[in-house]
């Protein structure tokens, strides 16, 4: 969703047609924007008295993963597993799309660690 657009620009949009007698084609290309959002800040104006931007809502996602702490314990312990291996093991259904969000808020990543450098080395190459 965009920002809404500030309080002082909608005062100043509104002042502009009312008070110095634009009408609303010039002002909307004047201040480039939309005809119909200034038509919508009229019929707001109307309504309720006040221009001001309607409160924006929470998201409201439903998190199928509630308890964080047991599923870091329960990626400790099945973290070889895939994302799906791992959606079918969790108590509830949920998907493999679940458990890569989840994975990623918990900040884990599912990159391999990469093998120590001496691992790599001949034995006739030690480091000096």
């Amino acid at each position: 969703m965009a920002k809404p657009y500030s309080n002082e620009f909608r005062q100043k949009v509104m002042q502009a047609i009312e008070l110095d007698g634009l009408n609303k084609s010039e002002a909307s290309q004047l201040f480039d924007i939309s005809r119909n959002t200034i038509n919508l800040w009229f019929q707001r104006k109307a309504e309720t008295g006040d221009i001001q931007p309607k409160p924006r809502q929470a998201s409201q996602q439903n998190s199928k993963i509630s308890d964080w702490d047991k599923f870091r314990v329960f990626v400790k312990a099945h973290g070889d597993k895939t994302q799906a291996q791992m959606a079918q093991l969790w108590e509830v259904p949920i998907s493999q799309r679940t458990i890569c969000r989840a994975l990623q808020k918990i900040r884990n990543s599912r990159k391999k660690k990469h093998t120590d450098i001496a691992n790599v080395l001949k034995p006739n190459e030690q480091l000096s």
